[in-house]
């Protein structure tokens, strides 16, 4: 099951607010963008996508969130053998 993990990296004194998106190793930061919060994060998980040329169909995925971020799924995703 491919889970994609997202969450705010805080203002420094050289960087602005920025964005992480990880999943199995990966990982991309791209800038916050002011404005709608949740499309931040998705724009996170297409970079992510786009930067490792991941064959991931992110046209139906499921999100959602908690104090540390938020977290996307596909909905046709597994868990493995039971």
């Amino acid at each position: 099951m491919v889970i994609i993990k997202t969450k705010v990296l805080p203002a420094t004194n050289y960087r602005g607010c920025r964005i992480q998106a990880s999943a199995n190793g990966f990982k991309a930061v791209i800038g916050y963008a002011y404005g709608s919060h949740e499309l931040c994060h998705f724009e996170a998980v297409k970079a992510l996508v786009s930067q490792h040329k991941l064959d991931w169909d992110i046209s139906n995925m499921g999100y959602g969130s908690d104090d540390n971020g938020y977290y996307f799924t596909f909905n046709n995703s597994t868990m493995g053998e039971i």
